[in-house]
């Protein structure tokens, strides 16, 4: 089918080609009119947290408001003295006035004292809208901060933070807005060499970026529509880039060996979609339902995270199957033009598969599969070391870039009110009579108050506040530490299991109708969630890939091999960003000012993404050994010439992806850097240490047990074939490929050179 769809567009490539591009321009004009924009709202259902979100919304909806901070410090003097109060004041009244702003607290007002530090040099102003915070012009800050000019003119230092400054004024830097030009620049150099044809490597960045865009604006449509994360269109981006450029270059080095050996173009190219073209569909079918699967996490962000990332790789396998092979078609033979002068000599060299460098490196790691493969399996180990300390959780404003105004805020409150005041808890009860009128009631909610401040992680608790209606009270809780620090979230279990229960036994207010919430708490249940249910989807996706690789290889040995080998794979990549990130080894040299908690979705993701990625090399790897083997019967041999075969390309396409990860890492958000420093180091320690050492070594010792499988179950597995045309092969034109063009005589015959 694969072949057919091919051939038929290489010969009407004018017809795709504009389809395409009608598609585009219908794309750009629904993402115009769309006005859709992401929207980070993290929301878990079923859990304590957002029991409280929905109970505030109703009774309090201003407990539940979007805010800001508007931070006042006293360089000299304090702020009560009378022109800083009089600067304040003007500045709390002009804040009022700003377009969306619903209320404005005062810290020199005896109302809100508790925003004024002790000693009188720090306060705070919280700023509350009537939207939700995504949904804030993004002026907005530009109003704030011209709001504030009595308290700069005083000689007071202002900053900004909370929820909605995050939203509108999020960091970046100059290198970080062209962190995919950055990828794509690495990309083209690679190719580049790879290729050995300035129109070879035109091919797959035209097409990467034509993929791209479509995806992009199918994004930017369903923005409009359904809950999109800020993180899900750079993470489209990352692996759009990546996979659209790698699916090409698989399909684009097979349809160049195809010309070498005398096909017609058409032919050609059909027989590239037949072999490189299944094993891409499987790729990608593999990468979409691991995305996908994400649903089962149960997580509305992360599940849309995972939905949006699969359409980009949706729609780059799609071009790849049929823009590129009217590219293709088009260029004829002219798509090895213009040359470069070490393609002849690759010429030279793939006569003899032994003296390429990949052939030379096979045959070491054949030779001595003992060794090479227990020091692969240490270095993985102490690599996953790390990974058996790993703090889940969420960064703050203070793993935000010390220049900008947020991490100044959250340094100014930590310093005036404690580490705490940067991350409330909310006790919420629902009351079964108004406390006026039920002196039980009443009582109940001081109890329930007194327990909350004297326990042990607690620096301060408010008196309960009731709704108008005395059916719902609110206690503010101030931990003593941070908001990403370990000992918060064990004062909200602390809370939950053992403080309200005990203080709520036996009266009026039972213990399940008493909620902690508030986005610390949020932040805990998020984490908590992930947690549980990560070995199980990992699990679910581990045996998902075993009965697929059974299916296509025949084999019992390799999927197992295979398993266990994603796992130390990701093993390794999750212990070098928790020492990264979490320890803070050469944190400095990736821009990150503070240590961070591991991202709760990070490695939900990280697994999503790299298990497709790394069937991508398993399938494309073990497919030329399993060829080689069909022929020759020859267990050795076969993983020798397989290895030799496949590890330029699988090298280059793995510089590829690691290149354009590594662009991200210079996104000053530690959650986009974690993401594509977490990614660039796993590919690199698949496509190196797994598939090029550890994979074949394994496969040497185990020899004719690699494709042993019983008989019964040969009998009942449905085939899938991948990666080897399921046609006879057209006999070549008469014509020599070197009459039509000169260029053609450089042809590599075999995979593509990386040095």
């Amino acid at each position: 089918m694969l072949g057919h769809l091919g051939r038929g567009a290489a010969r009407h490539h004018w017809a795709v080609i504009g389809v395409w591009l009608v598609a585009l321009v219908v794309l750009g004009l629904g993402a115009g009119r769309s006005g859709g924009h992401t929207k980070d709202v993290f929301s878990i259902p079923g859990t304590e947290s957002q029991r409280a979100v929905s109970v505030l919304r109703h009774s309090f909806p201003a407990a539940d408001a979007a805010t800001a901070q508007v931070v006042f410090r006293a360089p000299s003097g304090t702020l009560v003295d009378p022109a800083a109060v009089a600067a304040i004041n003007e500045t709390v009244a002009r804040l009022a006035k700003v377009p969306g702003v619903t209320h404005v607290s005062d810290p020199t007002s005896p109302l809100f004292a508790s925003t004024m530090a002790s000693d009188h040099k720090i306060a705070y102003a919280t700023v509350a809208f009537e939207t939700d915070a995504t949904a804030v012009p993004e002026h907005t800050f530009a109003n704030l901060q011209a709001a504030a000019a009595p308290a700069r003119a005083a000689g007071l230092e202002v900053q900004y933070g909370g929820a909605v400054i995050d939203a509108v004024n999020p960091p970046t830097s100059a290198i970080s807005q062209h962190a995919d030009q950055i990828g794509l620049a690495m990309a083209v150099i690679i190719l580049i060499i790879a290729l050995g044809s300035v129109v070879s490597m035109v091919v797959p960045i035209t097409l990467a970026l034509f993929a791209l865009t479509c995806s992009t604006l199918i994004t930017q449509i369903l923005e409009a529509h359904f809950t999109i994360g800020s993180v899900a269109p750079v993470l489209g981006t990352m692996i759009g880039l990546g996979v659209g450029i790698d699916y090409s270059l698989f399909i684009v080095s097979r349809h160049r060996q195809n010309l070498a050996a005398g096909m017609a173009p058409d032919e050609a190219v059909g027989m590239a979609l037949a072999t490189s073209g299944s094993a891409v569909l499987f790729a990608a079918i593999t990468v979409c339902i691991a995305l996908c699967g994400l649903a089962l996490v149960r997580i509305p962000y992360v599940t849309t995270l995972g939905f949006t990332a699969a359409i980009y790789v949706a729609v780059a396998v799609a071009a790849a199957l049929t823009l590129l092979p009217a590219m293709l078609g088009l260029l004829g033979r002219h798509v090895t033009a213009w040359s470069l002068p070490w393609a002849k000599r690759h010429q030279a060299e793939q006569a003899d598969g032994m003296k390429t460098v990949s052939g030379r490196w096979a045959h070491e790691v054949a030779r001595r599969p003992i060794v090479f493969g227990l020091i692969s399996l240490v270095v993985l180990l102490v690599l996953a070391t790390p990974l058996f300390s790993i703090h889940l959780g969420f960064p703050s404003d203070s793993s935000a870039p010390s220049a900008i105004t947020q991490h100044k805020a959250y340094e100014l409150l930590d310093q005036g009110f404690g580490p705490g005041s940067n991350g409330p808890l909310l006790v919420v009860a629902t009351l079964p009579a108004s406390p006026k009128s039920d002196p039980a009631v009443a009582a109940d909610l001081q109890r329930l108050s007194a327990a909350v401040a004297q326990a042990p992680g607690v620096a301060h608790a408010t008196p309960p506040v009731t709704d108008p209606d005395g059916r719902v009270a609110i206690i503010a809780v101030t931990p003593s530490t941070s908001p990403t620090a370990a000992a918060t979230a064990d004062l909200v279990h602390h809370l939950r299991d053992q403080v309200i229960p005990d203080a709520t036994r036996g009266g009026a207010v039972a213990a399940d109708q008493v909620m902690v919430g508030g986005s610390t708490a949020t932040d805990v249940d998020l984490t908590q969630v992930i947690t549980d249910r990560l070995l199980p989807f990992i699990g679910g996706v581990i045996l998902g890939a075993f009965l697929l690789l059974m299916m296509v290889f025949r084999s019992l040995f390799v999927p197992f091999k295979a398993a266990v080998m994603n796992l130390l794979s990701i093993g390794a990549a999750y212990g070098v960003i928790v020492a990264i990130f979490q320890w803070g080894w050469g944190r400095g040299a990736i821009g990150l000012d503070e240590v961070v908690p591991i991202v709760a979705f990070v490695p939900v993701m990280m697994f999503a993404i790299l298990f497709g990625l790394s069937m991508d090399y398993e399938v494309f790897l073990l497919s030329r050994i399993r060829e080689d083997y069909d022929r020759t019967g020859d267990s050795h041999q076969s993983v020798v010439n397989g290895l030799a075969a496949t590890a330029r390309v699988i090298t280059a396409a793995a510089l590829i992806m690691i290149s354009v990860f590594l662009a991200f890492v210079t996104n000053p958000s530690p959650t986009v850097k974690m993401i594509g420093l977490g990614m660039a180091a796993a590919v690199f320690i698949d496509a190196t240490i797994v598939r090029m050492i550890l994979v074949p070594s394994t496969m040497e010792l185990a020899g004719r047990i690699n494709w042993w499988c019983p008989a019964w179950l040969d009998r009942i597995l449905p085939h899938i074939n991948v990666d080897r045309p399921q046609e006879p092969v057209p006999p070549p034109p008469p014509v020599s490929p070197t009459a039509a063009d000169p260029a053609a005589e450089v042809e590599p015959t075999d995979s593509v050179p990386v040095a």
